[in-house]
């Protein structure tokens, strides 16, 4: 037998009443289809097809004990008997799949998006309009029993146990930390009382539903705010509650409110494992490491290293459902990996969509985006192999089309090729490895340096054009100068551009160029103790809330990020990660100006109008980064032989780069075909 590639991460875990077949847990989060009756079939579909792939244990999005606890009206809640039918949908297709399944109990306290929310004092969240009501003694009693009655609902739905969500600064953890608790009886002050809410929660759980009954506690070890938990705090509760019948301890890292980043793609893969393993020594029962751990080498070397017992993967499992039965089979390569964006996933939920994955469209579209074979194979030409064309050309093939695949560079990618330079999405890589691969499994005809014509059209059923775009040249005087070059030549290192440098558009792509001009050699991203630094993380963990004074590098050049539109510059990045990046380039002291009138180009700079008021920026280079224009110059000739293509990406929309809209599109219009 050949042995495991991955054996500590295949191993088996006994629990004593059950046995998990391997040790990756499926952490828990949002997607939207907790939230109405309607959408459980397909959230039993979006889990059954995760259980399938082998996911030693599956734990649900944050459903509320009860009203008061809801994260937004309306959204999932487990308090009354009716409610269990749903759930039953959940429970019964993962377990014909061979899973085993937890549903988080989540009360949101402060974070709750409502105005009937209760905490333990009337602290408001700094991200959220509304104050809460300070809970009396009686309230308290009333959401301890609230939580014992979501866990034994839980268990007549039928799921194997319950996680209760104890971390990034929901209810639970607004009672454990001095930061949200300024109580002064016996649910305040001293760390005791602080505890006494999650103990309580805990003991009174586990009498209510035995022993045979999974039972994790996620426990925030680094909470990255000031006001949080001391090291010394972090341990005694931990073995608190091992004491009081928790059977896993999962980890928690940052509150919603901090201001360090912690799952997005520029930190370092497995950057807080490190807190997971200085917890090991005082505990005894199982614990779980969290965060940015996306491929079986990274969870493999967390477990073989001791850091954990178990490694929690969420977006991974939702960018592939056959992440575990890859890595089991040696087929690692083909897994189709977690870049972090937040994207289709946290961006979407944090304005009431459903979730969905960049990389995987299909994720909690599982009974609507079926990739079924092709009952009449056709012979199809997708023009370009950037994201939009890989999707479309790999769907296709995957449903037994004959795909043949035109790219006029060297190289598959497209504009991914640029994205992927930029210090702290080194992750784009595999996604380009795993469209190769699949490439390669599929049997599409890739022909790199071919640039198609018309005529090597006409000989195919359907035409999918995927050519991208061009960079908008704007009507500026002067922007035919030395100075002016554009962001492609930058991100190619077609052009060295000097230590002043001024960046016309500040979109997405202003603020990628301007990140890979403030950094030079190795990122960040891939040294943590670096990031760390960088971003005010203590390595040791032992400060409160595990802060310490940011230490950003010196930027490598000066750079000013112009904008024309008025108001803040990348206002309009993703929801879950935009902070991240205007605070970086503020760490890079980059100079960030919106409402900026572009007068002329000439030897002495870029001549602007910044608030009515004329500035000459005196830099050596000006990068336009001002938007892109499609690029369809096959689609005349083509209709002008009677040919219809199908346009798509950037070549059918370039108002700014998408990738979700890409990929999604090319995927949809195979399924289709």
């Amino acid at each position: 037998m050949t042995p495991s590639p991955y054996p500590h991460l295949l191993q088996p875990l006994d629990l004593g009443h059950v046995t998990l077949r391997n040790r990756v847990l499926m952490g828990s989060m949002h997607t939207g289809l907790e939230d109405r009756a309607a959408d459980f079939p397909k959230l039993a579909a979006y889990f059954a097809e995760r259980a399938r792939g082998e996911v030693g244990l599956i734990v649900t999005g944050g459903i509320a004990p009860n009203l008061v606890g809801w994260l937004k009206p309306f959204s999932g809640k487990l308090s009354m008997r009716w409610e269990l039918r749903r759930h039953r949908l959940v429970t019964d297709a993962v377990h014909a799949e061979g899973g085993v399944i937890c549903m988080q109990i989540l009360h949101a306290g402060r974070y709750a998006y409502h105005p009937f929310q209760v905490a333990p004092s009337p602290i408001k969240a700094p991200i959220n309009p509304f104050t809460p009501r300070a809970l009396s003694r009686r309230g308290i009693e009333a959401q301890i029993r609230a939580f014992v009655r979501a866990a034994q609902l839980a268990r007549e739905a039928g799921y194997d146990g319950v996680e209760i969500m104890g971390s990034e600064g929901y209810l639970i953890n607004q009672f454990l930390a001095p930061r949200t608790n300024h109580r002064t009886d016996e649910w305040g002050g001293a760390l005791e009382n602080r505890q006494r809410f999650a103990l309580e929660v805990v003991r009174r759980t586990r009498a209510a539903v035995g022993r045979d009954f999974i039972l994790i506690f996620r426990l925030s070890m680094l909470e990255l705010v000031e006001g949080g938990s001391s090291w010394e705090e972090i341990v005694d509760t931990a073995r608190k509650l091992e004491a009081a019948g928790v059977s896993i301890l999962n980890t928690g890292i940052g509150w919603h409110e901090a201001r360090v980043p912690t799952i997005a793609t520029s930190v370092p893969r497995a950057a807080f494992a490190g807190v997971t393993a200085k917890l090991k020594p005082h505990v005894s029962i199982p614990l779980v490491a969290v965060n940015r751990i996306n491929m079986p080498e990274v969870a493999e070397q967390v477990l073989a290293s001791g850091q954990a017992d178990m490694v929690s993967m969420a977006r991974p499992l939702l960018a592939d459902p056959e992440w575990v039965v890859k890595a089991r089979t040696g087929r690692a390569d083909e897994i189709n990996t977690c870049i972090a964006c937040n994207q289709a996933c946290l961006d979407h939920v944090f304005v009431n969509r459903k979730a969905s994955c960049l990389v995987n469209p299909r994720a909690c579209s599982e009974t609507e985006l079926v990739y079924r074979p092709t009952p009449a194979p056709k012979r199809i030409a997708v023009v370009g192999a950037g994201p939009a064309g890989l999707a479309a050309a790999t769907v296709a093939a995957q449903r037994g089309h004959r795909v043949t695949l035109f790219e006029a560079s060297e190289r598959i990618g497209g504009q991914f090729n640029l994205a992927r330079r930029i210090p702290g999405k080194e992750e784009f890589n595999e996604t380009l490895r795993y469209f190769g691969r699949q490439i390669e499994r599929t049997g599409v005809d890739l022909r790199l340096g071919v640039r198609a014509t018309a005529g090597d059209l006409m000989e195919f059923d359907e035409i999918v054009l995927a050519t991208g775009i061009r960079p908008r040249t704007p009507a500026i005087e002067g922007i035919d100068h030395p100075k002016v070059c554009s962001y492609i030549d930058v991100l190619t290192g077609a052009r060295r551009v000097g230590r002043r440098v001024a960046l016309i558009g500040a979109g997405g792509i202003g603020f990628d160029v301007a990140e890979f001009l403030v950094h030079e050699g190795p990122s960040p991203s891939l040294e943590p103790s670096r990031w760390m630094q960088e971003w005010g993380v203590d390595p040791a963990f032992e400060a409160p809330g595990g802060l310490a004074p940011p230490r950003p590098e010196p930027p490598a050049r000066e750079v000013w990020l112009l904008q024309r539109s008025p108001g803040r510059p990348g206002a309009r990045l993703g929801k879950t990660t935009g902070w991240i990046h205007r605070a970086a380039l503020r760490m890079k002291r980059v100079h960030m100006h919106g409402g900026v009138e572009y007068l002329r180009i000439d030897d002495a700079g870029l001549h602007v109008r910044i608030e009515g008021e004329p500035r000459l920026l005196d830099v050596d280079d000006v990068v336009v980064c001002a938007g892109q224009e499609p690029l369809r110059e096959l689609a005349e000739p083509l209709q002008a032989a009677g040919r219809t293509p199908h346009l798509i990406g950037g070549a059918d929309v370039a108002a700014e780069l998408d990738a979700k809209r890409a990929i999604a599109q090319g995927s949809r219009l195979a399924a289709s075909l």
